[in-house]
């Protein structure tokens, strides 16, 4: 029978789990998420995403058993996000993993959170195929990578600041909007005019492949002092917040297929989800004959999927592990994984 894996996510403040079957693919998967929660407080509070965390686990693990007609016997091996996120969020699925694979007798892979994200492209169909550049783009990550594999990653750029999800969640938050501040951001940009406000773009042409936002937060700032706080002059200026943002990353990642020779781009994690990005850069990297491949939308935030389907491939190389012995990275390089 094919290996099952069971996925399990836990780095911030979304719950995922999944199962993963090598040959069929996805069998089931679950997601909850802590955002109305957090949206009180403006933003994540990690005590509060850990004890969540606690709660949701074994639920959502039976959940997705239960749906995918699984049992216990029949998982081959546990994945589990090992880092990089919070510390007690990702103890909490740590343990879990590792105390349940010890009952059963089966061995667990940690997983490197950016790593998931970047395969999760490869759930879709048609997937792309090895080599490809990776643009990965969530809250507290912006990086280009050169995949040639699995665990096969070379950094061609990242954000020497804040990452392109943190200039829309920190935009959103002077535009007076609630957590998370991406989407909220990208609805309230779509009634916006645009031409009205022009924002810095920056490291656009800086040579190289590097990203930079927090000039582009302090300029929004400025712009919401000096101006009126209707909402029209609000969605004026998330107009321009998301083009600002989507023109950078559009303008590195094709700069990334030129550098590398490339014609696939991957682009992934949470703000693959925005719109415009898609759009922008669907026609950019298509008019030079190349192409684009995203997740599903679902797969684009946090989730277990990504986290099995990595666990599955690591299994396939014999990578799992059995001592039960565990520890969790906060920060973690995606350049110190191993293939």
């Amino acid at each position: 029978m094919p290996l099952i894996t069971l996925g399990i996510e836990s780095s911030c403040d979304e719950t995922g789990i999944a199962l993963y079957q090598m040959g069929r693919g996805l069998l089931a998967h679950a997601l909850y998420t802590q955002v109305a929660m957090h949206n009180e407080y403006g933003g994540v509070v990690p005590e509060l995403a850990s004890r969540d965390h606690v709660r949701r686990v074994i639920p959502l693990v039976r959940q997705v058993m239960s749906k995918a007609a699984v049992s216990l016997d029949q998982i081959s091996a546990i994945a589990y996000t090992q880092g990089p996120g919070l510390g007690g969020a990702l103890l909490v699925g740590a343990s879990i993993a590792n105390s349940l694979a010890y009952a059963l007798g089966i061995p667990t892979i940690g997983i490197h959170h950016l790593e998931g994200h970047l395969l999760s492209p490869l759930l879709s169909d048609p997937a792309p195929e090895f080599p490809f550049v990776a643009l990965l783009v969530s809250g507290g990550h912006t990086q280009l990578m050169r995949v040639d594999g699995v665990g096969l990653y070379t950094l061609l750029g990242e954000t020497l600041d804040d990452a392109a999800g943190e200039a829309f969640d920190k935009s959103a938050k002077l535009l007076g909007l609630g957590y998370p501040g991406g989407p909220a951001l990208a609805k309230l940009a779509a009634l916006g005019r645009p031409g009205l406000y022009k924002l810095p773009r920056p490291m656009q042409h800086s040579g190289n492949l590097d990203f930079s936002f927090s000039g582009l937060k302090t300029a929004v700032l400025t712009l919401v002092k000096q101006s009126d706080n209707d909402e029209q002059t609000r969605a004026d200026i998330a107009y321009a917040v998301q083009e600002a943002i989507v023109d950078v990353l559009a303008h590195k990642a094709r700069a990334a297929l030129t550098h590398t020779g490339l014609n696939q781009l991957v682009v992934a994690g949470g703000v693959g989800a925005n719109q415009l990005l898609r759009s922008r850069l669907t026609e950019s990297v298509g008019s030079r004959g190349g192409k684009v491949f995203y997740p599903a939308l679902e797969f684009c935030t946090d989730n277990g999927a990504m986290i099995a389907f990595a666990g599955a491939l690591r299994l396939a190389q014999q990578q799992g592990r059995k001592d039960y012995r565990f520890n969790v990275k906060p920060r973690w390089n995606l350049a110190e994984i191993v293939p």
